[in-house]
Order: C-alpha cells, then structure tokens, then sequence
C-alpha cells in the first residue's frame, strides 16, 4: 500500500486560529470547533467545497457461528443484504434524508446473489471459517479482501466523495470484533464482549469460551501483529473495510466509522498505519463494551452517544449532519473584525 500522509499541522493551526477569532466565546462551541479544524486539517485548501457523502456497507457472514454464539442465522445476512437494495433497512432512511449515497458490497456472504442490481459483487469466498478450529481466512483470501476495500477506496475518490461512513451487516461479527479487540489491546474477553444481536446469559459464556478458544489456538502472545489478527478471527467485512479505510485516509478522505464492527476495522488499520487516525471520526460510541476499548486505543472521541447497537452505518450517517455543521460555522461565521464586533478583554 502506498504511503499514507498525516492531515496537514499547518491547516490545522489555521483552522484553530481562525475558529478564535470568530464571534463567539472562546471555546465557546466545545468539540465543534475540533471537528471543524480536523475537517479542514484533511481538506486543506478545498475547506469550502460541499460535501459529497457516501456510506458504504460491507456485509460477510462468519464461519464462527456454528460455534452458537449468535441469537440470529446466518440467513440473516442475506436478507437483510436484499433489504438493503430494496431501500427498507434503519441505514437506508438515514441516508435518503441526509443525502447520503449508499453502497452495499457483498464481500462474503454465504449465498448467491445472481448479479442482482444495486449491489456491489465483490465476493472472496462464501463467509469465513470457524476461527475457533482453523484461522478464518487463508492469506490470499486475506490479501483479497484489502484489495476489495483498496478499490473501493479508488472509486470513492474518483467519484468526488469527500465524507464516507463505513458500515457493515453480517451475523456473528461481533465475535470476530471482540477476538481483534482482545488481541490488539490485551483486554480480557469477559470485559470486552457484549451480547450482540441480544444473546441470553448463557450464549454470552459461550461466546466468550469461543473467542478465548480462538485466541489461544492462534497467538502466542499478545497483542498479535494486526494482519495475522484479522486473517485468524477477522471476518472478510472487516478485512475489506480496513482496505477501506486505508484507502480513503491515503486518498485524504474523512472517514466517519460507526460501531463495535467498524472500529475493529479502524483499529486494525490503526496498528497498521497510525497516521490514519487523523483521518477518522468515530460517528458514535455503541453499547457493545469493546467499542469503548477500541476507540480508546485509537484516540477517538465519539460524536454521539445515543446507546445505538444496530451497525449497517447508521450511527455514523447520523454524525455526518454534526459534521456538516462544524464545517458550515467554520466558514460562513463572521469575525469580530468583519462583523465590528469588539472581542473580550485581556
């Protein structure tokens, strides 16, 4: 992968001056003004240009849930695939009504789309292994799968798309997040999983059994190297969306990740290259306790906290407004010396 350049300190500094000299307090519009200097941090001279967003969702079933460690079926990720394309989906509302372009890759869900329209075909192979018995991905599988998100990247930036959330759909991927989460930050696994799709106390233990399994089978020590992390308990949706994201940040694309699922992606790019993190924004912070954990290893604050744990993207959508709005008082605000506003006193 090419090299990935941090946003610019240099618009970073002038962002920050110029937000202290608009008419208002100090401060006075609290993390607002953070966002809207990062924002201009990777946008440098084109900071006025409007926006062009797009959500992209990844969808990939997992071999682990044979493991029972899901209140859902596999199945379920085909058809809410189908719902998706059919625009009847929480992630597709939010983007009809914030002007969101969406995008919904089939990148290994298990069963045949027949070409259908509207859907991204970029299949590597039918859902991954059981992470518990053998590692989920082979390294050419893995190496796909970047290279899906890697394209995917170059298409969004040919396209114009200056804000893109990443989002995800497949059943049994949060045991794939907690196991990255766990072996990139050595959290134990009982602090870092939560119950998913609403799992009862006792596949809770199971799916924490499972994930312990998988660690043990696969690493020696941790934390692990980030790329054997995603090949031996990653699913083919994280894979491809960590391609993604070190695309777009290499493209100098705002990113705006959004649950548990996407910042295990975020993170593995991350522990890859951390200069992406300049790049991203953490569109929320959901109910799964390992989303905390991760957005604490990458040095992320959450936008929104609105106890969201339904993935597709939809928390990250809904942070795309606040963004907007950052940017918009960023610009169009009047300083003190244009509007003859006198500032506070020494």
């Amino acid at each position: 992968m090419l090299t990935i350049e941090p946003p610019s300190q240099q618009w970073l500094m002038r962002a920050r001056a110029r937000l202290d000299q608009l008419t208002k307090p100090l401060g006075s519009l609290g993390t607002l003004e953070d966002l809207a200097a990062q924002m201009v941090s990777i946008r440098g001279e084109a900071f006025a240009e409007p926006m062009r967003k797009a959500v992209y969702v990844f969808a990939a079933d997992h071999g682990v849930t044979a493991e029972g460690v899901s209140a859902y079926p596999s199945e379920v990720t085909r058809q809410m695939v189908l719902n998706f394309l059919s625009h009847g989906a929480a992630v597709n509302v939010l983007a009809k009504l914030h002007r969101v372009d969406i995008n919904v890759v089939d990148v290994g869900v298990d069963a045949d789309f027949d070409r259908i329209d509207g859907l991204l075909h970029h299949k590597v192979r039918r859902g991954t292994r059981s992470m518990m018995r053998e590692p989920a991905m082979s390294a050419n599988e893995l190496s796909e799968a970047l290279d899906v998100g890697s394209k995917l990247a170059d298409s969004a930036m040919e396209n114009s798309y200056n804000l893109v959330a990443v989002g995800e759909m497949g059943i049994g991927n949060t045991t794939a997040a907690s196991a990255i989460t766990s072996a990139l930050t050595r959290e134990p696994v009982n602090l870092i999983t939560g119950k998913g799709t609403g799992l009862n106390a006792e596949t809770l233990k199971r799916k924490c059994l499972v994930i312990e399994a998988a660690l043990a089978k696969h690493f020696d020590s941790l934390p692990a190297n980030p790329l054997d992390v995603l090949r031996c308990v990653g699913g083919l949706e994280i894979a491809a969306m960590t391609g993604f994201i070190l695309g777009l940040a290499r493209h100098r694309i705002a990113v705006v990740v959004d649950g548990f699922i996407s910042a295990a992606a975020a993170a593995i790019a991350f522990a890859i290259a951390p200069q992406v993190s300049g790049y991203l924004f953490a569109g929320h912070q959901s109910e799964e306790p390992g989303h905390r954990v991760l957005l604490e290893y990458i040095g992320l604050k959450p936008i929104l906290a609105l106890n969201m744990r339904l993935g597709e993207g939809t928390g990250a959508v809904l942070a795309m407004p606040i963004l907007e709005s950052a940017l918009c008082l960023y610009n169009q605000m009047a300083t003190f010396e244009s509007a003859g506003v006198s500032e506070a006193k020494d």
